[in-house]
C-alpha cells in the first residue's frame, strides 16, 4: 500500500504526518504536491511550506512512487 511520510522543517514547528491509502497517488502540480485516491485530493501541500516527502511503504523498494502527471 502507498504510504508517504511529510516532515516539515524544525523552525515550522508541524507534527509529521503519515497518510497512506491503496489507490494513493501523488502529482506535483505547480507549486503544490497533491495527494489523491479513488475519492479525489486528499490533501495538498504547497512548495513554500518546505516539506519533505518520503515514501516510507514496502513499494519504495519495488520502483518509483506512484505519480500522476501534472
Amino acid at each position: 500500500m502507498p504510504a508517504y511520510l511529510i516532515q516539515h522543517p524544525t523552525e515550522k514547528r508541524r507534527e509529521d504526518v503519515l497518510v497512506e491509502d491503496p489507490e494513493l497517488t501523488l502529482a506535483f502540480q505547480g507549486e503544490w504536491a497533491v495527494f489523491s485516491d479513488a475519492n479525489g485530493v486528499c490533501l495538498a501541500i504547497p512548495s513554500a511550506q518546505q516539506a519533505h516527502i518520503q515514501r516510507v511503504d514496502e513499494g519504495e523498494r519495488d520502483g518509483p512512487p506512484t505519480q500522476q502527471a501534472g
